[in-house]
């Protein structure tokens, strides 16, 4: 960006920021796709408890970090890995460095009724091949969730053999639906988005050893332009009641 357009988008995104707060509009949270249900319960029990509410935008962590980049007007995100927080808070563009508020899994997911067996090698997903004409991930060069799933192919030996077949979302979300649609027979997805109910409905799922993969470290931190209600989100995703979701949909816990 021109360095005399600069101070011009800063002046725009204070303007945007102030009118906002002035309207009583909730503040945008950027939100990884795998919290797509988690968080979706936690804003509710949020806007019960405090009578405030949050706006929810899901999609890709690397998409939303260049988004923020941009000026996009997000005051909260929720990245699935951190090092997409710290390039932020190196930039300047956020409060501190941030707080982990979870650590994600993966899992193999297929359509209910599958003929494909559920092994942690993934043996019956090799033997099973030639009826899978697609196989969904998240795209790996922006979705963590789609990075991890490209390492656990790796580690399995599987990459070579998968690649041909890949279908790629946009995010771990999209790469889901792939599967729920039958638009894929199988596919590597969050374990947070297999154990929705809407999800368990639709298919079956096996957890991955997570020795397959680097650590899905997700972080959270307010941006430079977040008020009040996001700050109080940001605290509220760090108590009890949050905390408890979270862990119901699956993830593990800093300090647990």
């Amino acid at each position: 960006m021109s360095p005399f357009l600069r101070p011009v988008l800063a002046v725009c995104i204070l303007l945007w920021s102030t009118l906002a707060h002035a309207q009583g509009k909730p503040p945008i949270v950027a939100a990884a796709s795998d919290l797509k249900f988690a968080l979706t319960d936690v804003a509710a029990r949020f806007k019960a408890d405090t009578g405030r509410e949050v706006a929810l935008n899901f999609g890709s962590s690397g998409n939303f970090a260049r988004q923020i980049q941009q000026g996009a007007p997000f005051e909260l995100f929720m990245s699935a890995d951190e090092d997409f927080v710290f390039r932020l808070a190196d930039a300047g563009l956020t409060r501190d460095r941030g707080a982990l508020y979870a650590i994600g899994r993966i899992v193999l997911y297929v359509p209910k009724g599958s003929n494909l067996a559920l092994d942690a090698q993934l043996r019956g997903l090799r033997a099973g091949w030639g009826d899978v004409r697609k196989f969904a991930i998240a795209n790996p060069e922006h979705a963590p969730y789609g990075r991890a799933a490209r390492e656990a192919l790796l580690a399995l030996g599987l990459w070579d053999l998968v690649q041909p077949k890949l279908v790629l979302g946009e995010n771990i979300a999209q790469a889901a639906q792939f599967v729920t649609t039958r638009s894929a027979e199988a596919g590597i997805i969050a374990l947070s988005l297999a154990i929705a109910p809407e999800l368990q409905r639709q298919g079956m799922h096996l957890l991955l050893p997570e020795t397959l993969h680097a650590p899905l470290r997700q972080r959270m931190v307010l941006t430079a332009r977040a008020g009040d209600t996001a700050a109080l989100f940001y605290r509220y995703l760090q108590q009890p009641a949050a905390r408890a979701i979270l862990r119901a949909y699956g993830f593990s816990l800093p300090g647990e």
